[in-house]
């Protein structure tokens, strides 16, 4: 994939917390940072937009959480729907990325650095981001978010 060489920002969109990892283009590595609480689905802006002030990425990555068939998630529709209005706030390009199992991954690697598994109070969301920016570095696929996900993954609502 050819994009300009910079910071990049990846999401693990949730209802309750979002993920968040800062990885760089030139390397292809992404670290956490910490997540942002969200009320029902809609985070704080102003943190938001200070951490894309402080960055300065060059893409927004949104990891998109489709059913384990590849049908598309009321979730994923949220998920696609926080990366538009993140695309219209910050005027950087978002792309999609599924993240199928990302958080099932970063709870066992969380839990094998000798995290707790009481994950309400031990967060793995920005692992998760993590493991979706660097799929997405690994990917040969740019899916802008204003793609309809009916027209990638079929049509499906379960």
């Amino acid at each position: 994939m050819s994009l300009p060489s910079g910071p990049v920002l990846g999401f693990d969109f949730g209802t309750s917390r979002i993920g968040i990892a800062a990885g760089q283009t030139v390397t292809c590595t992404a670290s956490p940072l910490a997540p942002i609480s969200a009320r029902d689905g809609i985070p704080d802006w102003a943190i938001l937009d200070s951490l894309i002030q402080e960055w300065q990425p060059v893409a927004l990555v949104i990891g998109i959480p489709l059913n384990m068939d590849g049908t598309i998630s009321d979730m994923a529709r949220r998920a696609r729907k926080f990366a538009n209005r993140l695309q219209e706030r910050s005027k950087i390009p978002c792309y999609l990325m599924d993240e199928r199992l990302s958080t099932r991954e970063a709870k066992q690697i969380s839990l094998g650095r000798g995290g707790s598994s009481n994950f309400k109070q031990n967060s793995v969301d920005g692992i998760a981001a993590q493991l979706i920016l660097e799929s997405w570095f690994e990917s040969d696929q740019l899916i802008p978010s204003a793609t309809r996900l009916e027209d990638l993954y079929g049509i499906g609502r379960h």
